[in-house]
Formats: C-alpha cells, sequence, structure tokens
C-alpha cells in the first residue's frame, strides 16, 4: 500500500498539533485541582455539556473507530450492532443506576460495597478485578491509537504504542479528571465532524448503496448482519457492547462527577440518543472500503487505508486527527478511572489505609504514571481490536454486572452470592472461549456468562446468612472511609460525626426490597 508522496509528514504534524493543543488545555484546567477530589473527579461539578461530551467522547473511541469499522468490513451491517449495543447500555445505565449520584460514591468498588451492607471483601475483590479490567481497556486504546499512527506516518509500531500512551498521559497527568473532561469535548467534536465527513465522501467514492449492495455479499447487506454472524452471534455482539458500557467503571465515573442525578440522567439520555445515530457510520465506512480495496488482510486498517488511497491527504489528514481523538479521548478517561480505583480502594485493601489526603494529587500523577506503564505492556501483546474488547467484557464484566443488578434490588443477595456471580461468570466466559464449537454458536461468551453468574449469585446467596448492615449504615461508613481522602466532600449520610458500625439492622433505614 503506497502513500501520496510527503503525506507522512503532513500526518505526524496533525497529530503533534493535536497533542499541543490537548497539552495546552491540560495546562490550563489544572489550575483548578486543588484536592484529590478535584483531580480525580473534577470536583463533582460537571455540567450537562461537560458530561454529554465527555461521555460521548468515550463511546466513540477505539471500538468504534477501529472495531466496529474492521466488523464491517468482513460483517457488513452487523458493525452497526456495536453502536445500538451501546445505546442500550447506556439508557440502562441511566434508567438503573444514575440515582447513585445521591450517595457520593468515588468508584463503582465502593458503590458495589455498598449494595452488600459496605463488605470490605466483595470492595476488595471488585476492586482488583475492574484495576484490571480498566488497565485492559486502556491497553485497547493505546492499541487503537497505535494501528491509526503506525500506518499513517510509517512509524514504528511499538514506537507508536509508546507515543500513543505518552501523548495523551501528558495532558492527563498534568490537568486531572478536568483535563480529561475538558479535551474530551474538543476531541468529541473532532470526532463527529471527522467521521461524518469521511462516511459521507466514502460512501460518495464507493458510488453510494446501489453499487455497495451490487458489490457486496447479499449477506454482509441483510438486516445488521444477522445472515452474516448468525441470529445467536449478531444477539451476542450487541449485548457484550451494552454490558460493556453497564459495568465499565469510567461511565459510573460521570456519574459520580456529575453536579446532580438530574443531570448525569439529561446527559446520558442525550448521549444515548446520539450514539444510536452514530450507529451508521462504521457500517457505511467499512462497506464503502469492502467495495473499493476488497481482501484487505487487516481489516482493522479499513478506515486509514481508505482514507489514504482514496482520497486527498488532507482527507488523511482529517482521518488521523479524527482517529487518534477518539482512541485518546477513550485512553484518557479509562486512565484516570484506574488511578481513582487504585488510590481509593486497591490501596486500602493492601496497606489497610487510605493515602493521606494532603499528597492526593501527587500519589495520583504518580500512579497515573504507573497505570499507563502497566497498559502499554499489555498493548504491546494485543492483536486485533473487536476480540480484544469483547473477549474481555464477556470474561470479566458480565459477573460483576449481575452482582450489582442482584446487590441493588434483591435485599436477600449476600456478598458471597454477589462474589460467585463475578467468579461464575468468568468461569463460564472461559469455558465457552476454550471451545470452538461454543464460541462459533455464542459468538462470544456474553449470554452463557450471564445466566451462570445468575444462577450462581442466586443460588449462594439462598444458601448463606443475610446481610446485617442496612443501607444508612453501610452509606455512613463509607462515607467516614472517603473523608479520609476526598478533601473537600462533607459524608452524603447527612451526619458528620463517626460513629462505631452496628451489626444490627437500622429499621428506620430504607429496605430496597
Amino acid at each position: 500500500m503506497t502513500k501520496i508522496a510527503g503525506s507522512t509528514s503532513i500526518y505526524l504534524f496533525a497529530f503533534l498539533g493535536s497533542l499541543v493543543l490537548m497539552l495546552a488545555l491540560g495546562i490550563w484546567v489544572a489550575r483548578r485541582n486543588r484536592t484529590g477530589e478535584d483531580f480525580l473527579l473534577a470536583g463533582r461539578r460537571l455540567s450537562i455539556p461537560f458530561v454529554t461530551g465527555s461521555a460521548l467522547a468515550t463511546l466513540v473511541g477505539t471500538g468504534s473507530s477501529l472495531g466496529a469499522v474492521s466488523l464491517s468490513y468482513t460483517n457488513g451491517w452487523a458493525g452497526a450492532l456495536y453502536g445500538l449495543g451501546g445505546a442500550v447500555g447506556i439508557f440502562l445505565l441511566l434508567w438503573l443506576f444514575a440515582d447513585v449520584r445521591e450517595h457520593g460514591f468515588m468508584t463503582f468498588p465502593e458503590e458495589m460495597s455498598y449494595y452488600y451492607g459496605a463488605n470490605r471483601i466483595i470492595k476488595g475483590a471488585v476492586a482488583v478485578v475492574l484495576f484490571l479490567a480498566t488497565v485492559g481497556w486502556l491497553g485497547a486504546h493505546i492499541l487503537g491509537g497505535a494501528l491509526y499512527l503506525s500506518f499513517l506516518t510509517d512509524m514504528d509500531m511499538t514506537l507508536a504504542k509508546i507515543v500513543v500512551a505518552l501523548g495523551f498521559g501528558l495532558y492527563t497527568v498534568i490537568g486531572g479528571y478536568w483535563a480529561v473532561v475538558v479535551t474530551d469535548m474538543v476531541q468529541g467534536t473532532i470526532l463527529f465532524l471527522g467521521f461524518s465527513a469521511i462516511a459521507v465522501l466514502a460512501l460518495v467514492k464507493a458510488g453510494g448503496f446501489g453499487t455497495i449492495n451490487e458489490k457486496a455479499p447479499a449477506e454482509a447487506t441483510s438486516f445488521l448482519g444477522v445472515e452474516t454472524l448468525g441470529t445467536v452471534p449478531a444477539i451476542s455482539m450487541a449485548l457484550v457492547i451494552a454490558v460493556g458500557v453497564l459495568a465499565t467503571p469510567s461511565h459510573r465515573q460521570r456519574i459520580y462527577s456529575a453536579n446532580s442525578t438530574r443531570t448525569a440522567r439529561r446527559s446520558f439520555a442525550l448521549v444515548g440518543v446520539l450514539f444510536a445515530v452514530f450507529a451508521i457510520t462504521p457500517p457505511i465506512v467499512g462497506l464503502s472500503a469492502q467495495t473499493m480495496r476488497p481482501g484487505m488482510d487487516n481489516p482493522d486498517l479499513a478506515f486509514p487505508v481508505l482514507a489514504t488511497e482514496v482520497f486527498p491527504v488532507w482527507v488523511g489528514a482529517l482521518l488521523l486527527v479524527s482517529g487518534l481523538s477518539a482512541t485518546m479521548s477513550s485512553g484518557d478517561s479509562e486512565a484516570l478511572t484506574g488511578v481513582t480505583i487504585f488510590l481509593r480502594d486497591v490501596v486500602k485493601l493492601v496497606t489497610g489505609k487510605m493515602p493521606k489526603a494532603e499528597n492526593m494529587v501527587t500519589y495520583s500523577r504518580i500512579a497515573l504514571v504507573a497505570v499507563l506503564l502497566f497498559a502499554l505492556g499489555g498493548a504491546l501483546l494485543a492483536e486485533t481490536i473487536i476480540e480484544y474488547i469483547t473477549t474481555m467484557i464477556a470474561t470479566v464484566l458480565t459477573g460483576l454486572l449481575i452482582a450489582a443488578l442482584l446487590g441493588k434490588f434483591w435485599s436477600r443477595a449476600t456478598w458471597q452470592g454477589g462474589l460467585g456471580a463475578i467468579i461464575g461468570g468468568a468461569a463460564a466466559a472461559t469455558v465457552v472461549n476454550l471451545s470452538d464449537a461454543l464460541t462459533e454458536y455464542w459468538g462470544n461468551p456474553v449470554i452463557p456468562s450471564l445466566v451462570v453468574a445468575l444462577l450462581v449469585g442466586v443460588l449462594v446467596s439462598l444458601v448463606t446468612p443475610r446481610r446485617t448492615i442496612s443501607d444508612a449504615e453501610a452509606l455512613r461508613l463509607l462515607a467516614v472511609e472517603r473523608a479520609e481522602l476526598d478533601v473537600g466532600t462533607q459524608l452524603r449520610t447527612g451526619d458528620s460525626t463517626p460513629r462505631p458500625a452496628r451489626t444490627t439492622p437500622d429499621e428506620t433505614a430504607p429496605d430496597r426490597s
């Protein structure tokens, strides 16, 4: 594959220009970071435009720009399943969990602990699982950005991964969550303009839908590509993306950092609508690329190959900035989420105490560098985007989602049942992944994993003792613990005086049953 002479320098300058802009924004917002809460949660002051822009930019990230286009190149309209599944996940998230903003949580493990009576075992287990999952997500975003950068600038793939990680790592380390939110809003605008322009130009260049329908296999142009994937795998594809949205901690982070529950609900409703509309973009690009450049060895590169071989240099530059914006806007959110979980939950699990509040900003920056290095190591081993994402979600997040649903909506759920759901879901996913026959039938392990996680969670809960800590007491215990480092945040229980923990139910506390 050949690129237009001199284009490599143009692409590289476009990339460096976008990095300089993001870095300047990171430095500009860094002055807002006076406490650990400011650095990790933007002071819980995000309004609708900030929550909407940040959440949408993360959704329209590596999976949509590389994974969904690659899926569309090989399976036609099946690529729309990514966007539709994500939209469903967002709507379910605002319906089922947006109200947790009222409790002042910092992390998903803390939220999970509340559902099970402030149990430390479930909080520690979820913290470890989610920290590793977040690092995995971050690795996928680094891989996606490196694919763009390596192809368009002829940079060595290993060096490209380092450059991408360093790129969004710089402004995130400097500016914290405020930098993530502000740069995401800028990148989100670039994303929609860039992806929309590429989709329209690709469709016109390919000869329109008529030409695409003539040249593409009939099953690829079937409704949502069901004839290509198969009914069950198609359902699994949409479902696994929805589960990913529901259980990925970076989306919960938007709820915790919103200035109110109402803001979280309205923002996520808007994001769901916009992402559902965006769902048609990857199939248009993927099918257009398949029409003009059939037989591509690496479908993950369908988007950049299409722009650089078919369109002028300025389109390729637009693609570079759009694609890298997609990966960076997803990666920076995952990085900050991983750091928040590490400092709020993992450190407590390992050392038995919280980091000192006055050092939280410094600790956060050090931990952020470590998380980026950890994720970079994983990215060096990764190969394809969509398999990486779907396998990780089905293995790590399905059981976690079931545990959250049981804990929040079923008063009989116990921490042992929640832990059993997490382990059962992971075990079922592993069994399916190890069987070629099961993988071919299901497409990915999300359905068996959800079913097994639910059965194990319910059965184990029924044979273990009921929890005795009330909701109100669980909130108080978590708030006292959080106050050790969450500078600027008062206890959300309405009582700022810590009291000894009770081990009997509080009859006046609200009952989720």
